[in-house]
């Protein structure tokens, strides 16, 4: 009588603990071709933009909700439309090179992607000094 009671108890908690938890199989999902960017050496005042490149591989429509700089220093740009299924789009990031010296930056990007609902994306460099014109005359 107890087995009888027992075995029906274990297979309804089975079944709730696999309900509870269930991957997601639907919706949008997002891929970044790459979510590092590399400045190497950049010149004081050049230009410190770089862009990351997503795609949508999901089957429905991918809303980026929030793009948050780790430092006022690196700026995000991003579309605010959704990005249907199957569509590439971009973000755009500006890094303000008048600071001389190495950096490492992030920005966190936050969408309704089931797979990656954060990406943290990361730039890093080194920004040189501008040669010094000289004013030496002949």
């Amino acid at each position: 009588m107890n087995s009888l009671i027992l075995v029906p108890l274990i297979l309804g908690v089975a079944s709730i603990a696999r309900t509870s938890n269930p991957e997601p199989n639907t919706g949008a999902r997002i891929l970044f071709e790459r979510m590092e960017n590399d400045y190497g050496s950049i010149t004081e005042h050049g230009d410190g933009r770089c862009t990351f490149i997503y795609t949508n591989t999901g089957d429905a429509p991918l809303v980026i909700t929030a793009c948050r700089s780790s430092c006022g220093c690196l700026v995000p740009n991003w579309h605010k439309e959704p990005l249907m299924p199957g569509q590439r789009d971009s973000i755009m990031l500006r890094y303000d090179t008048h600071r001389i010296g190495p950096f490492r930056k992030s920005v966190t990007v936050e969408s309704n992607a089931v797979d990656q609902p954060t990406v943290i994306l990361r730039i890093k460099g080194e920004v040189t000094p501008n040669p010094q014109p000289s004013n030496v005359t002949e």
